[in-house]
Protein backbone atom coordinates (compact mmCIF):
# COMPACT_ATOMS: atom_id res chain seq x y z
CA UNK A 1 0.00 0.00 0.00
CA UNK A 2 1.18 3.56 -0.77
CA UNK A 3 1.23 6.18 1.05
CA UNK A 4 -1.26 8.93 -0.15
CA UNK A 5 0.51 12.22 1.15
CA UNK A 6 3.84 13.21 2.30
CA UNK A 7 3.31 14.65 6.47
CA UNK A 8 5.32 17.32 4.88
CA UNK A 9 3.12 18.15 2.03
CA UNK A 10 0.84 20.98 3.18
CA UNK A 11 -2.18 19.27 1.60
CA UNK A 12 -1.84 16.35 3.91
CA UNK A 13 -4.52 16.54 5.80
CA UNK A 14 -7.12 17.84 3.45
CA UNK A 15 -6.06 14.51 1.34
CA UNK A 16 -6.39 12.17 4.29
CA UNK A 17 -9.61 13.71 4.70
CA UNK A 18 -10.45 12.99 1.42
CA UNK A 19 -9.68 9.73 1.61
CA UNK A 20 -11.72 9.18 4.63
CA UNK A 21 -14.67 10.69 3.04
CA UNK A 22 -14.53 8.64 0.14
CA UNK A 23 -14.35 5.55 2.43
CA UNK A 24 -17.49 6.43 4.37
CA UNK A 25 -19.44 6.71 0.58
CA UNK A 26 -19.27 10.77 1.27
CA UNK A 27 -17.87 11.54 -2.08
CA UNK A 28 -19.33 12.54 -5.50
CA UNK A 29 -16.36 12.22 -8.05
CA UNK A 30 -15.36 13.15 -11.26
CA UNK A 31 -18.08 16.05 -13.36
CA UNK A 32 -21.23 14.51 -13.38
CA UNK A 33 -21.04 13.35 -9.99
CA UNK A 34 -19.58 16.57 -8.67
CA UNK A 35 -22.63 18.10 -10.95
CA UNK A 36 -25.33 16.16 -9.75
CA UNK A 37 -24.29 16.52 -5.93
CA UNK A 38 -24.24 20.49 -6.25
CA UNK A 39 -27.67 20.48 -8.29
CA UNK A 40 -29.37 18.14 -5.55
CA UNK A 41 -28.34 20.27 -2.76
CA UNK A 42 -26.15 17.28 -1.57
CA UNK A 43 -22.34 18.93 -2.59
CA UNK A 44 -20.98 20.80 0.99
CA UNK A 45 -17.89 21.65 0.14
CA UNK A 46 -16.22 21.26 -4.08
CA UNK A 47 -12.44 20.97 -4.42
CA UNK A 48 -11.07 21.38 -8.18
CA UNK A 49 -7.83 20.46 -8.97
CA UNK A 50 -5.51 23.63 -9.80
CA UNK A 51 -5.09 21.88 -13.41
CA UNK A 52 -8.58 21.66 -14.48
CA UNK A 53 -9.13 23.09 -17.91
CA UNK A 54 -11.20 26.64 -17.93
CA UNK A 55 -14.35 25.28 -19.23
CA UNK A 56 -14.70 23.40 -16.18
CA UNK A 57 -13.14 25.71 -13.55
CA UNK A 58 -16.08 28.58 -15.30
CA UNK A 59 -18.81 25.69 -15.36
CA UNK A 60 -17.74 24.92 -11.64
CA UNK A 61 -17.13 28.38 -10.37
CA UNK A 62 -21.01 29.34 -11.91
CA UNK A 63 -22.48 26.08 -10.76
CA UNK A 64 -21.01 26.17 -6.90
CA UNK A 65 -21.58 30.61 -7.29
CA UNK A 66 -25.41 30.08 -8.08
CA UNK A 67 -26.33 26.65 -5.57
CA UNK A 68 -24.04 28.75 -2.51
CA UNK A 69 -21.81 25.71 -2.20
CA UNK A 70 -18.02 26.58 -1.73
CA UNK A 71 -15.68 26.06 -4.36
CA UNK A 72 -11.81 25.25 -3.71
CA UNK A 73 -9.26 25.07 -5.49
CA UNK A 74 -5.96 22.97 -5.12
CA UNK A 75 -3.85 20.33 -5.88
CA UNK A 76 -3.29 18.80 -8.90
CA UNK A 77 -5.75 16.30 -10.26
CA UNK A 78 -3.26 13.29 -9.65
CA UNK A 79 -3.21 13.99 -6.05
CA UNK A 80 -6.55 14.21 -5.87
CA UNK A 81 -7.26 11.14 -7.37
CA UNK A 82 -4.32 9.44 -5.16
CA UNK A 83 -5.91 10.70 -2.27
CA UNK A 84 -9.69 8.68 -2.70
CA UNK A 85 -7.95 6.02 -4.60
CA UNK A 86 -9.06 6.24 -7.87
CA UNK A 87 -7.42 7.87 -11.29
CA UNK A 88 -6.85 11.01 -11.75
CA UNK A 89 -9.90 13.48 -10.54
CA UNK A 90 -10.91 17.09 -11.28
CA UNK A 91 -13.28 18.03 -9.36
CA UNK A 92 -14.81 16.03 -5.97
CA UNK A 93 -17.68 17.03 -3.93
CA UNK A 94 -18.18 16.58 -0.23
CA UNK A 95 -21.73 15.39 0.47
CA UNK A 96 -20.99 15.26 4.35
CA UNK A 97 -21.36 18.32 6.36
CA UNK A 98 -18.61 17.07 9.22
CA UNK A 99 -15.93 16.20 6.79
CA UNK A 100 -16.68 19.19 4.55
CA UNK A 101 -16.03 21.70 7.91
CA UNK A 102 -12.74 19.59 9.09
CA UNK A 103 -11.95 20.54 5.31
CA UNK A 104 -12.40 23.93 5.16
CA UNK A 105 -10.78 24.29 8.17
CA UNK A 106 -7.79 23.19 6.96
CA UNK A 107 -7.75 25.10 3.45
CA UNK A 108 -8.20 28.47 5.36
CA UNK A 109 -4.86 27.45 6.62
CA UNK A 110 -2.68 27.01 3.12
CA UNK A 111 -2.54 30.41 1.18
CA UNK A 112 -2.09 28.11 -2.10
CA UNK A 113 -5.55 27.49 -2.13
CA UNK A 114 -7.95 29.67 -3.95
CA UNK A 115 -11.13 30.06 -2.18
CA UNK A 116 -13.84 30.88 -4.71
CA UNK A 117 -17.24 32.49 -3.73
Amino acid sequence: MKPMANHRDPYAKLLSYLGLAMRAGKLATGEDGALRAIRSGQARLVVMSTDASANTQKKFRDKCRFYQVELAECCTRQKLGAAIGKPERVVIAVLDSGLAQLMKKCLSTLTEVKHIE
